[in-house]
């Protein structure tokens, strides 16, 4: 019976009556899906088996809103591998979804590029109160006047528990019932596009959680032993029967592009995604969504601890063909900077202007050299890509829970500092990321949480313990007792941000608004021109960048999260201002509206000089002009 289908595997409405199941299951000699609640329930229909091992088969009494399971060779129940709904969670039946039913209003998007972007890293749990779309859609607004583009919602696979982060998914194709149902979430991405707002998710494509999940019921073939996978079971994207495998992931990527009108993909650890196959993985997924998304833009970002730039070269080069990367030595470096501290995984960086400098010109700070922390060369060759391909932040999920007690950065530097650093953040070439209230220095911490059954729960607390002891100072028995425990519910409830704080903390939040919009209607700064910067270290900590412009209309930014700074002399050539013209101050961290104390004039009779614990932009003007002003 040739019946049409979207996409190869799962429960999918017909036309003309009835639901068409499709599912692989090489192992077992019989499938059968029971009908458990909802319109046609109960009942029993076998499915015919296929090439390839797959089983289909067209029910006819199942429609939206049915509940059913796989049973196999007349054993045991599970639910569908590729459900669009598991309404009881990842152990409870899958759901019959008809999406032909949302009525889209966005028609005329076209999607998002990456150029131009500033990324907003969010947690649906967490973002409200009440951790639903519906709540989190209400806020889509404030986001996009803040100055948001691109939201980058972190997993929604269906998981087991009532919280968690979402990077144990089992259920690839069901958004997890926490949030809301499916619709909620196609709402939330339609409001989003009709403020302007793109979405992208992050998937985890690496493994799958430890709790809920049955592929292995279906086929032992979705795994793999040959590669050592940090987090599980290696999902086998190169072996034997792992042609069904690959199809299974890939039409996941499609259904996010095509069912939910999302705008991209990030994929989450991609180290951890192993292939020797012709074709990697990673490229045959930026193809299908490109295809799925007939000719809206879409954004790829990629996660990938070794710094391997080929994931973002062009295919005909040899490259994967993604679009960004997550730049951990620009968080790693801002953060020192910040604090101090390089212990653990910091060791490498010294926080230094030089760093900071370098990391705006030519992306990744480990490009090849040896890395003492892991005892091995870190990084590939980047000097050459353009800027917008890297992501930067310093506030990410995993960064702030790292830090022992979930602190937000804000909490473990100055003011003075964060907002200078802040600056560089926003106003440097590369694609810069904010972590949910990071906007308006939240002091809601995130912590690593994980609702488990007890025996699991308790690994996950052991595990948790051990990872973070490779900081020294959070080993230390002072500091043990401080360590939340991540299955408990207050650790999560802590989590949610407070959006009062908007107001209580207007002036961190103004300073985010001031810089988007400067980065957004400056010419300059929103170029992201290759070799477009240039800069120069001025002090111990204290750096220079010169955004050039065109006919001379040049952009300076100066970060100093040291004290004040007398250049006097100053032989410096990038200091020097176009000819006939005088530098003026565009914007300063300094501004009494940020909590500042004011900005007297940097480049004066007095030669230069730079406030510390400050950043502060420049423009020139005609010399004339100044005598006028």
């Amino acid at each position: 019976m040739n019946l049409p289908r979207r996409y190869p595997i799962g429960a999918e409405v017909q036309l003309n009556g009835g639901t068409h199941f499709r599912v692989w299951a090489p192992n077992p000699k019989k499938v059968e899906v029971l009908l458990e609640a909802g319109p046609g329930a109960p009942a029993v229909i076998p499915l015919e088996r296929q090439a390839d091992g797959y089983f289909a088969g067209l029910v006819l009494q199942a429609v939206e809103s049915t509940r059913y399971r796989f049973r196999l060779d007349d054993g045991d129940c599970f639910p569908d591998p590729a459900s669009r709904y598991q309404p009881d969670g990842p152990h409870g039946a899958s759901q019959v979804v008809d999406s032909s039913g949302f009525r889209w209003t966005d028609s005329k998007w076209q999607g998002v590029s990456l150029k131009g972007q500033i990324l907003y890293e969010m947690h649906i749990g967490t973002f409200t109160r009440a951790g639903t779309w519906q709540a989190a859609q209400l806020e889509l607004a404030e986001l996009a006047d803040c100055g948001i583009t691109v939201l980058e919602v972190m997993p929604v696979a269906d998981f087991s528990g009532l919280f968690g982060w979402g990077y144990d998914g089992v259920g690839q194709f069901a958004p997890v019932r926490l949030y809301g149902e499916p619709d909620d979430f196609r709402r939330f991405v339609d409001e989003a596009h009709r403020l302007g707002l793109g979405v992208i998710l992050d998937v985890v494509y690496n493994h799958l959680g430890p709790d809920g999940n049955y592929l292995t019921q279906f086929s032992p073939d979705y795994f793999t032993d040959k590669y050592a996978c940090e987090w599980g079971e290696a999902i086998n994207f190169d072996g034997a029967n792992s042609a069904p495998v690959r199809e299974f992931f890939l039409t996941n990527a499609a259904y996010w592009i095509e069912e939910f009108h999302l705008d991209g993909l990030r994929l989450d650890a991609t180290q951890e995604i192993f292939d020797a196959s012709p074709e990697n993985i990673m490229t045959a997924i930026g193809k299908r969504i490109r295809e799925a998304a007939r000719g809206r833009k879409t954004i790829i970002v990629a996660e990938n601890e070794p710094q391997l730039t080929k994931l973002v070269g062009p295919i005909k080069d040899g490259g994967y063909g993604l679009d960004a990367l997550w730049n951990d030595d620009f968080h790693h470096s801002c953060r020192v900077a910040m604090t101090g501290h390089n212990e653990a995984y910091y060791t490498d960086y010294l926080g230094k202007p030089q760093e900071l400098l370098s990391m705006v010109k030519y992306g990744y700070l480990y490009q090849g050299q040896f890395y003492k922390w892991q005892k091995k060369r870190r990084g590939t060759a980047s000097l050459r890509l353009a800027p917008e391909k890297f992501v930067t932040y310093i506030q990410n999920h995993d960064q702030i829970a790292n830090s022992g007690r979930g602190e937000r950065v804000q909490f473990m530097t100055s003011p003075g500092r964060l907002r200078a650093i802040t600056a560089l953040l926003l106003l440097a070439p590369g694609t810069p990321m904010l972590f949910q209230g990071q906007e308006f220095a939240s002091s809601s911490p995130f912590y690593f949480f994980a609702d488990h059954k007890p025996e699991l729960a308790t690994l996950v607390r052991e595990g948790r313990a051990t990872f973070l002891a490779q900081f020294r100072s959070l080993a230390t028995s002072e500091m043990q007792p401080c360590l939340v425990d991540p299955a408990n519910p207050s650790t999560f409830e802590r989590c949610k941000l407070d959006f009062s704080e908007r107001e209580r903390h207007r002036r961190f939040y103004d300073l985010h608004r001031d810089l988007l919009r400067l980065r957004r209607e400056d010419p300059v700064f929103s170029a992201q021109s290759p070799g477009g910067v240039d800069g120069a270290v001025l002090a111990e900590e204290c750096l220079l960048l010169r955004f050039f412009g065109e006919d001379d209309d040049d952009r300076l930014l100066l970060v100093n999260y040291g004290v004040d700074l007398h250049l006097n002399s100053a032989p410096e050539p990038l200091l020097a201002p176009p000819d006939g013209m005088i530098w003026q101050t565009l914007w300063s961290s300094e501004n009494p509206r940020y909590g500042g104390v004011g900005t007297p004039r940097l480049d004066s009779d007095d030669n230069w000089r730079i406030p510390g614990h400050a950043a502060v932009a420049l423009r020139p003007i005609a010399m004339e002009q100044k005598r006028h002003d």
